[in-house]
């Protein structure tokens, strides 16, 4: 007889007193939960963005060097930010390599074509970026663009990444 137990938390989960001080204090802060798209197509959710204003204006992330859209990024030299919605809990998944992604991860849903990448169908707030610069930074990759494009949809709730849960706001 085999038994099945749902857990109200990750029962894989690291428990909090075994991770690294700045893990712990990463998992407080709360972090928009956003998709970055490039040609090829390639993805990846990333919770690491911060959006810098001025003339231009800026978006920072940390990247995944070893994946599979840093080195179509590295080739096109263009992504697009797309900030997820409540919605979206799925597709963050999907691009974050947490759930299967049969025929591919742009293989559901619909997708508009840009020129810096696809934007999920419907999503009205994205913002086209221009790779600048990239350096090592901790376990990751700091990638800095130049925005653009943006449009925005002011009715859009956004995804939050909280202590290793999507939450909303």
């Amino acid at each position: 007889m085999v038994r099945v137990t749902i857990h109200s938390t990750d029962p894989f989960a690291t428990p909090d007193e075994e991770k690294s001080p700045v893990r712990r204090l990463r998992g407080r802060l709360a972090s928009p939960v956003t998709l970055w798209t490039t040609a090829g197509p390639a993805g990846l959710t990333v919770s690491s963005t911060l959006v810098a204003d001025g003339e231009p204006g800026r978006i920072l992330g940390l990247i995944d060097d070893e994946s599979d859209f840093w080195d179509a990024v590295e080739t096109a030299r263009r992504f697009a930010v797309i900030p997820l919605t409540p919605a979206d809990r799925q597709l963050a998944d999907r691009f974050a390599g947490l759930m299967p992604a049969a025929g591919g991860l742009f293989a559901s849903g619909e997708w508009t074509e840009t020129e810096y990448g696809p934007v999920p169908a419907g999503h009205g707030t994205w913002a086209g970026c221009r790779l600048e610069s990239e350096r090592p930074c901790g376990w990751a990759l700091l990638v800095e663009a130049v925005i653009e494009v943006i449009t925005v949809d002011a009715q859009a709730a956004p995804l939050i990444h909280y202590r290793g849960r999507y939450r909303e706001l």
